[in-house]
Formats: structure tokens, sequence, C-alpha cells
């Protein structure tokens, strides 16, 4: 007596099957008890008393009523010392711990819409780090509150536009402006150059400005310096302030014609190299006191 493979149960022990009007001996019956007893044996136990010794296919799917929610190993509706392998999807209604290392070979789709303002909030949370071997995409804004380190020794790609898609400004902001092929940031009123001066044609300020020079004729300037007072400029009028005007050549050289307007102000005194010619409708005036020698 046996299982023929198909999980049909065959009697087929010597004796059986009982013919009517036959005295069944005791062999007989003992050994079909016996079968019967081994048969049993090779069944599954409802209460668990019997583990099986090989694969169990399950054309139907398993149910359990069992509503136990798992916090272990040892615990939930379904127990089981080895792996799982799932040929087709898998729906976890509530949540999925996982104590070791979980490795996706496909894609991971995650419903949830939520937006991250913390470690504790968003779609995906994870007391770890996260390693990423490939490219990420991050579809909106990435909030780092930590230090942001980028190891690579390729470069950073910020991102770019015009002017006019200059974004709403907020202090901190960086960029790259493909109008002014400059870097620039927002300082909390206005964007501005990054790494440099924007540059202006003033014509209007009427206060002495320092003028720049630099500590390299090619390449980067590493310095730049100021004359402090001992050189102006302004630019409503034009006019340089210097100490000592110094020509190295030996030659200083002016213009045979006034062609604006000019006052030589009180306590000042001015020279030129004539003859020199007053544009028409320009005047030259000399303040009290103070001289105007054509040379």
């Amino acid at each position: 007596m046996s299982y023929n493979g198909s999980g049909t149960f065959a009697i087929n022990t010597t004796g059986q099957p009982v013919v009517t009007g036959t005295v069944i001996s005791s062999t007989a019956f003992n050994a079909l008890t016996a079968d019967l007893a081994t048969g049993l044996s090779t069944a599954i136990t409802k209460d668990g008393q019997t583990a099986t010794t090989a694969r169990i296919p399950f054309a139907a799917g398993i149910s359990s009523t069992l509503v136990t929610d798992s916090s272990s190993v040892s615990t939930g509706s379904i127990i089981t010392a080895g792996g799982i392998g799932v040929a087709k999807a898998a729906y976890i209604g509530t949540t999925l711990t996982v104590t070791g290392s979980s490795t996706f070979t496909g894609a991971i789709a995650v419903d949830s819409v939520t937006d991250s303002s913390s470690t504790t909030t968003g779609s995906i949370q994870t007391d770890g780090g996260l390693g990423v071997a490939k490219a990420a995409y991050i579809g909106t804004t990435l909030n780092v509150a930590g230090l942001a380190s980028f190891t690579a020794t390729s470069a950073v790609l910020l991102a770019k536009g015009t002017t006019a898609q200059q974004p709403a400004g907020v202090a901190g902001y960086l960029r790259f402006n493909t109008d002014t092929t400059q870097f620039e940031g927002y300082n909390g009123t206005a964007w501005s150059s990054v790494g440099g001066a924007a540059i202006s044609n003033d014509t209007t300020t009427a206060t002495n400005v320092y003028p720049l020079f630099a500590s390299a004729t090619t390449g980067t300037a590493l310095t730049v310096y100021t004359g402090n007072a001992k050189l102006l400029y302004k630019p409503s009028t034009g006019e340089f302030t210097s100490s000592v005007l110094t020509a190295s050549n030996g030659i200083v050289v002016n213009s045979k014609t006034v062609a604006t307007s000019y006052t030589i102000a009180s306590g000042y005194s001015g020279t030129s190299a004539g003859p020199i010619t007053i544009a028409s409708g320009q005047t030259v005036t000399v303040a009290s006191g103070s001289r105007w020698v054509v040379l």
C-alpha cells in the first residue's frame, strides 16, 4: 500500500480487497493496518506534528486565516527557516521589515507621492546610508542637511540657463548664466556674478572711486589692488587724481582742443601745451587765485 505519485493512496496489501464470505486472517488485517499507519505517517498533520520531507506544490495557493503580524523570523502567519522564491508579483498589505540586505535585480516602483522634508518623511526612509552605483535622478528638490561631498575627479554640473530663465531668487542659489557665460549667485536681493565683479559703464558717479590693478597680465589674477587715496577716479568728469604723475617715457600728452567745458577749481592750476582751441559753445573757467598756463 502506498501513494501512487499523484497523491492517490492505493490499497494493494496482500489479502486485499476482501472477498465476501471469506475469513479475514490476522496476517492480512495486520498488514492492512500497518500500511494504513505508514500512509498516515507520510501525511501532513494539521496540528503541526510532522514536517514535510519534500516541496509541496499548491495548485490553488495557500490561504491563512491567522492575522498575526510578523515582527521577527519566528512570528507571523507563515514562518520558514529558509528563503522564499516568488515567481510572480508579491503584495504586502502593511509594513515589510527586512533586517538584512535586500537585493533587487529589477526596478523598484513606489506609488507614494509624499515629499521628504526630513530623514523621517517621504516615500522611502532609511536609518543608514544609501549607496547608488549608477546615475540618480531627483525630479524636484534635493535637500542635504549635512555636508555634500563630491569625490569624483571630473566636475559638478550646475543648473544653467539664460537671464530670462533665472528662477525666483532665494539667497544661496547658484547657477551658470548662458547669456553672460558667467557663474552667478543670488545674494538675497539680486543675481550677481560669482568669482568676479560685474562691469558697469559708469559716467554718473560724482564721488571718487578707486581704480583697480591686477597682479598678473595673463591667466588668473590672484590679487586685485587699489591705489587707495594715492590714485582716484571720478566717473562723472573723467578726472584722475594722483599724488605724483610720472611720465616714464618723458612725454605728457594733451589734446589741442578743449572739447568739453571745464572749471579749474580754487586751489588748483592747470597747464596745456598749445596752441589750444576751445570748441564752440565750450568754456574754460579759472577760479579766483588759480591759473591756466598755455605753453
